[in-house]
């Protein structure tokens, strides 16, 4: 996600580009992603807020486009507490407090919005293509080492390989699990991060809805646990009764790249710049087209 767009926003500002994967675009941790955008586990707020901003607005206008698999979903964000930290809301026109027929049974309040709701499996290729119709070129191959990648100048987003490249220990993998069931018709989706029984989000995409979740640091696996899907589907249907007895679709494990901070900046690296933009945390697609805008300016 991060690297498309990094490298699409490059070729249109008139770098020659080359995109070197190590997976295809449906192979990758952002194919498993939700996606919606909400800025979860990235840092430091003020800088991920300007990010966040930046790609919303990019997302709102595709969402014009089709085939870009972006469309925009009215939805609610539960609050578990009193006074909740609602320091994304600048970024978000015309959010208000939900009303009580927009809330889950047993909560109290919530934040009440409409955000984009992203269709990876439509939307990364709809990325890829656009680059590759913008002039990048693409290779197939893993790095190992920095100094193997050919160009002038390096951009290093590569996820959770990112940190190792880079000499970086401070990555940490942070395991997602998420089941799809069929879209019984719902239409708004619902985010509960403070879900006293684990994280919980429901995401409608028309053809199905993304239930999850977990945030697990540490955790490595990629196979999906049963015990754990039952969990989700659970508090999922408790917030969502409509979705009882949906046929379950698919199901998928990710692990987010986790750090501290994101990283973004330019460094030399054995005398060649290096761009670096990692560790985006649940972010990636939120903060996908400011951080690629950044990226853009560090490349001069």
């Amino acid at each position: 996600m991060i690297g498309l767009t990094c490298a699409l926003e490059l070729a249109r500002a008139g770098h020659r580009v080359t995109v070197v994967t190590a997976d295809p675009v449906e192979a990758t941790t952002s194919a498993v992603a939700a996606a919606i955008w909400f800025p979860y586990l990235a840092a430091p707020a003020d800088a991920v807020l300007r990010w966040a901003a930046a790609s919303l607005r990019v997302f709102t206008g595709l969402a014009d486009e089709p085939g870009t698999g972006v469309t925009l979903r009215p939805g609610t964000v539960v609050h578990r507490t009193p006074g909740p930290d609602l320091w994304w809301t600048p970024a978000v026109a015309g959010h208000r407090p939900a009303t009580a027929d927009e809330l889950p049974p047993g909560v109290a309040a919530g934040t009440r919005c409409t955000l984009p709701v992203v269709d990876m499996a439509r939307y990364l290729p709809w990325l890829r293509d656009t680059a590759r119709a913008a002039g990048a070129e693409f290779q197939l191959q893993r790095v190992d080492a920095l100094p193997e990648v050919p160009g002038d100048v390096v951009v290093l987003a590569a996820g959770l390989a990112s940190g190792p490249l880079a000499g970086d220990r401070s990555g940490v993998p942070v395991q997602g699990q998420v089941v799809r069931l069929a879209d019984p018709g719902l239409d708004s989706w619902l985010l509960d991060e403070d879900n006293p029984a684990g994280l919980t989000y429901v995401v409608p995409r028309g053809h199905d809805v993304v239930c999850g979740g977990t945030a697990v640091d540490g955790a490595t696996g990629t196979e999906p646990d049963p015990a754990v899907e039952r969990a989700v589907l659970e508090r999922a249907c408790a917030l969502v009764p409509a979705l009882r007895g949906a046929p379950v679709l698919s199901r998928a494990v990710g692990l987010r790249p986790g750090r501290p901070t994101v990283r973004l900046d330019r460094s030399v690296v054995q005398g060649r710049p290096v761009i670096s933009c990692y560790g985006h945390g649940g972010a990636g697609v939120t903060l996908s087209w400011g951080c690629a805008a950044d990226v853009v300016a560090l490349a001069g």
